[in-house]
């Protein structure tokens, strides 16, 4: 009964491996890649909403477009240069603070900002603040994005 079976099975997965290229090449085109149908084109397109800086002018809502730099971003040109230099050195700017980090224990203030969009053909949907030392450096290290807060 085990032959029977075991060789009922061979049969058949043979049969399956002599059919799939034929069916393979007999089909038609394979369908574009989804990004490609979505019109996702790469350019940076990012939501900065600022809150709790002390600075009223820094604080709000702001749209940030590259290529070419535009949107509400009070320093667009200067944001999408940094975001392009960040990228040429193979950086990411809004990965998270690792969890095994060392980080000086001094606040930065109450700041925070949410970035959301894309980047780099990314979905971005993070979060900074400036809690400790580690915080501060990865703020800082986004200047123009996030603006200047002491």
């Amino acid at each position: 009964m085990l032959r029977r079976l075991a060789l009922t099975a061979v049969v058949s997965l043979a049969a399956l491996s002599a059919a799939a290229p034929a069916a393979t090449a007999a089909a038609t085109p394979l369908p574009l890649p989804l990004p490609l149908l979505h019109g996702d084109d790469g350019r940076t397109r990012l939501t900065v909403t600022v809150s709790d800086t002390g600075d009223p002018v820094s604080e709000g809502v702001f749209e940030l477009q590259c290529g070419p730099a535009g949107g509400s971003h009070p320093a667009a040109r200067q944001a999408c240069d940094r975001l392009d230099e960040l990228a040429a050195e193979g950086a990411d700017p809004f990965a998270p603070v690792p969890g095994d980090a060392m980080c000086t224990l001094q606040s930065g203030g109450p700041a925070t900002a949410r970035i959301t969009g894309s980047w780099q053909g990314r979905d971005i949907d993070t979060v900074f603040d400036r809690t400790n030392g580690c915080a501060i450096g990865r703020w800082n290290g986004l200047r123009p994005v996030l603006p200047n807060v002491r």
